[in-house]
C-alpha cells in the first residue's frame, strides 16, 4: 500500500473531508479580534461552540458572538459541554441542531465535576439516542478501548479520546493505552483535552492519531495566534512523521557516516 501525498491525505469524517486535522475551540480567548486571527492563522477543519457554557466573558456574550462564529467561515461542531445526564445531553444536541443548522454534534457527558471526565457508564446511550436521531456523534471519552470499541458498536464512526483532563496541559497522560487504542480501532481517533503544548500534538499524530482538537492551549497561551499556528504546524509535522515511518529505535549506537573511502585506522 502507497504512503499518501500531503496534497492526498485528508480527514475524513462520516463521509465528510476536511484538508485540516486541527479542530479548534472558541472559549476564553482574549476578544473576538484575536479568537478570528487564531482561526485565520490555523485553518481548522472546525470550531467548537457550546450553548450552555459559551458566554462566560465579555468576548462571548451577546448576538456578535455567534455572528463571528458564521463570518469565520470554518465549519462549526456544536457541544453539550456541561452536560450531566443523558436527556440534557440530548435536548442540547437537538437545540444545537436547530440554532447552528447541523447534524454534527461533539457529545460530551460529564461524570465528574472535579476532573470533567465523560460519563462512561452513560455515553454510550447518549450516543445511540443521538445517532438514531440521525446526528453525526463525535464522542469525548476517555482513552479506555472497551468503551471506545462500544461507542463505534453503536455507529459512531470516529471517537474523540482524552489526552489528560480538560485544560490540564499535561500532555498524554497514558502512552501505552492510547497507542493500544490506536492499534486496535480502525476508525479515526481525534485526541481532545489535555495537549498542552505543540510537542503534546505531534506526539500523538506520530503515533497515528487522526487529529487533536485544542481550546484552553491556545486560547490561555500569551500569544493565542501564534501558538494557534505553532499547533497548526506540529500537527501536520506528526502527521508526516506517521506517514513518512520512523526509523526503529537501537539499544545501540549506530554510525551514521560510511566507512568506505576512510582511512583504515577509523574502521572499526
Amino acid at each position: 500500500m502507497s504512503t499518501p501525498t500531503p496534497a492526498a491525505d485528508s480527514l475524513v469524517l462520516y463521509g465528510q473531508t476536511f484538508q485540516s486535522r486541527l479542530l479548534l475551540g472558541t472559549s476564553r480567548y482574549p476578544s473576538p479580534a484575536v479568537l478570528e486571527a487564531a482561526v485565520a492563522r490555523a485553518k481548522p477543519a472546525m470550531v467548537t461552540a457550546s450553548l450552555r457554557r459559551q458566554g462566560s466573558n465579555a468576548a462571548e456574550t451577546g448576538a456578535s458572538f455567534w455572528e463571528l462564529l458564521r463570518q469565520l467561515n470554518v465549519p462549526v461542531l456544536p457541544n453539550t459541554a456541561g452536560c450531566m445526564t443523558i436527556q440534557e445531553a440530548v435536548t442540547t444536541a437537538q437545540m444545537a441542531r436547530e440554532v447552528f443548522d447541523t447534524r454534527w454534534i461533539k457529545l460530551e457527558l460529564i461524570g465528574d465535576d472535579y476532573t470533567l471526565q465523560p460519563d462512561t457508564l452513560n455515553l454510550v446511550e447518549a450516543a445511540s439516542l443521538l445517532i438514531k436521531d440521525g446526528f453525526q456523534v463525535l464522542p469525548y471519552c476517555t482513552e479506555d478501548l472497551v468503551l471506545c470499541q462500544r461507542l463505534v458498536d453503536v455507529g459512531c464512526q470516529a471517537v474523540m479520546p482524552w489526552a489528560a483532563p480538560i485544560g490540564t496541559g499535561r500532555g498524554p497522560a497514558n502512552p501505552y493505552a492510547m497507542q493500544v487504542l490506536r492499534e486496535r480501532l480502525d476508525v479515526p481517533l481525534i485526541v481532545d483535552a489535555g495537549l498542552g503544548r505543540p510537542s503534546h500534538a505531534c506526539q500523538v499524530m506520530e503515533w497515528g492519531f487522526d487529529g487533536v482538537l485544542l481550546n484552553t492551549a491556545v486560547a490561555l497561551s500569551e500569544d493565542p495566534v501564534r501558538m494557534a499556528g505553532a499547533f497548526a504546524d506540529a500537527t501536520q509535522a506528526g502527521r508526516d512523521g506517521y506517514l513518512a515511518g520512523a526509523m526503529a529505535e537501537q539499544t545501540a549506537a549506530q554510525p551514521s557516516t560510511p566507512v568506505l573511502g576512510t582511512p583504515f585506522w577509523h574502521h572499526d
